[in-house]
């Protein structure tokens, strides 16, 4: 569920065309979160008096819910679902400027900062929706697993905006739809054709192109942000997670809807911050910025990361996973702008055509999937 960014829950789009899960109103099922059907018309019992709520709508009870003859359902604004994603990306993007202008605070530490911020806005959530706190016994290892890889896409993409150029490490983690369809085809049997391959190849020569290896493109290599190092290990950083986040979007597929949204990103802050603990405990980097500004910072990373990932769910609630998916492409030009604007890094002619690559493949991808599910859509209305 991109829901999310790094692999958040919200994930994130691009999951291979099915619609991401969100969160249910509190109206709309009982305690596990689950809605239930309207009844068909005619089909209530003579003197029952139980309140029946509609999963589609806000919860008022059946005949005067949306799907009761004569009801109408209350219009939604046109693209108001596109403006929330694009105000998504515009406020990801902004946290990763941040980032990058954090000094000697390593990345696994503004991780941990992030999960704290993420555990505080969902346990009330959780308490609220009655979901508990470890969720269906069959399904709890999928969602120590949906943790441990979101949290690691996170902290992999963190590394990566930290040692090479925003734009560059942007464009490699939006490669995550491609990976998210070739993995879905190998864990999840779904089908995999030959525009999947191809876009797959696209995304790989993108790649490619922003991390320009010497064995390709010689022994000199420009436009990168410190020694050519750092700029290998932000690239393998930036793929790992890309391939963690498409990982967690397949296990969100897998586990499907018996499982409340806010519970699964209760276990990615959860199982993040036990990790980021842990690993900053062994590197013993733990330490508070030394700078106020850098705390201010450091705590805008956490709200701004946490906006968008709730302006991402709520352009989920209204809109198709489609067109957000490729409206999410606003992620990579707000890169350019504040790489740019902020930064004063002018991109190389190789990143401006590795950009394109993947967000071609990506927005392929997205639109593939799109009028698949469409065009399944009207075959089940048939």
């Amino acid at each position: 569920m991109v829901l999310c960014q790094g692999g958040e829950a919200a994930a994130a789009p691009g999951t291979g065309g099915k619609e991401l899960e969100v969160p249910l109103s509190r109206e709309d099922g009982a305690a596990t979160g689950q809605p239930r059907p309207c009844p068909a018309s005619g089909m209530e019992a003579a003197g029952a008096e139980e309140s029946r709520a509609c999963g589609s709508c806000s919860g008022l009870s059946w005949p005067r819910c949306c799907e009761a003859p004569g009801a109408k359902k209350k219009p939604s604004c046109p693209g108001l679902g596109l403006f929330y994603t694009v105000l998504s990306a515009f406020l990801f993007s902004v946290s990763s400027l941040f980032l990058k202008k954090i000094e000697d605070v390593h990345s696994v530490e503004v991780s941990a900062i992030r999960c704290v911020f993420q555990m505080a806005f969902v346990l009330p959530g959780l308490i609220y929706y009655k979901t508990g706190f470890l969720g269906p016994k069959g399904k709890r290892i999928f969602l120590f697993f949906r943790g441990l890889l979101g949290s690691s896409a996170m902290i992999l993409l963190y590394y990566a905006f930290q040692v090479m150029p925003l734009a560059d490490a942007t464009v490699i983690t939006f490669s995550s739809p491609v990976f998210t369809s070739l993995l879905a085809w190998i864990f999840l049997k779904e089908k995999y054709s030959f525009w999947d391959l191809l876009f797959t190849l696209f995304t790989i020569t993108g790649v490619i192109l922003i991390a320009r290896p010497p064995f390709l493109f010689g022994s000199t290599v420009t436009g990168i942000e410190g020694s050519y190092t750092d700029h290998l290990k932000g690239t393998i950083a930036a793929i790992a997670s890309a391939v963690s986040a498409a990982l967690t979007f397949v296990i969100i597929r897998k586990v499907g809807k018996s499982v409340h949204y806010f519970l699964s990103i209760w276990y990615y802050a959860v199982i993040g911050l036990i990790g980021c603990v842990i690993a900053l405990f062994v590197m013993n980097e733990w330490r508070l910025p030394y700078c106020g500004k850098d705390r201010v910072f450091l705590i805008l990373i956490g709200l701004l990361g946490l906006g968008g990932q709730i302006f991402l769910t709520k352009a989920l609630q209204i809109e198709k996973a489609g067109p957000v998916s490729i409206m999410k492409t606003m992620d990579v030009v707000f890169a350019f702008i504040l790489q740019i604007l902020f930064l004063n890094h002018l991109p190389t002619w190789w990143t401006v055509g590795g950009a394109l690559c993947v967000v071609a493949s990506s927005s392929g991808t997205a639109i593939r999937k799109w009028r698949q599910s469409l065009k399944k859509a009207k075959e089940n209305e048939i």
